[in-house]
């Protein structure tokens, strides 16, 4: 199954990219991912669950961010294996700006399926592959936009402290 497309998220580039690569953050924004833990340089273990149709499942395995050009580009691969099936998942994002406060992230990947969740899964995967990527966005732009009023809320107690502090 392939997956590619972009979408265009009000955060600058480095924001973006410091969030795609934080384990937390991606913890909230994947769609099924449960756990995400640290096991080495860029490696982590991962625990997703799924729901497509009538198949649902627990799965264990990796992700590992590979090919990392700081700030523009990297690459993602996950391998999750299940009693119900294994998925073997490779991604390259690209960054681009789009000015101070825009970024585009452009995504291009392929997925390939086995046993159970193939077989059942193969009618449905498209639209709810579609459906995962919307979440995802969606997801990020949340977390996008909590860190800016979190970055506001620090600014003005940075203010208010500092005009405290010349009155007294």
């Amino acid at each position: 199954m392939q997956l590619n497309g972009s979408h265009t998220l009000n955060a600058s580039k480095e924001q973006v990219w410091i969030m795609l690569l934080d384990p937390e953050t991606l913890t909230k924004v994947i769609p099924s991912l449960k756990s995400l833990e640290a096991t080495g340089e860029g490696t982590y273990k991962a625990i997703c669950e799924v729901k497509m149709g009538p198949v649902s499942g627990t799965f264990e395995g990796t992700m590992e961010t590979i090919n990392l050009q700081p700030m523009d580009s990297f690459t993602l691969i996950m391998k999750q294996n299940s009693k119900i099936g294994n998925v073997a998942a490779e991604g390259h994002i690209l960054l681009k700006s789009k000015g101070e406060t825009e970024t585009e992230m452009i995504f291009d990947g392929e997925a390939k399926l086995s046993g159970l969740l193939a077989r059942t899964g193969q009618r449905v995967l498209s639209g709810v592959a579609n459906s995962l990527v919307g979440m995802f966005f969606k997801a990020l732009e949340k977390e996008i936009a909590q860190d800016k009023e979190s970055e506001a809320s620090n600014q003005k107690q940075e203010k208010k402290g500092f005009w405290s502090k010349l009155v007294k």
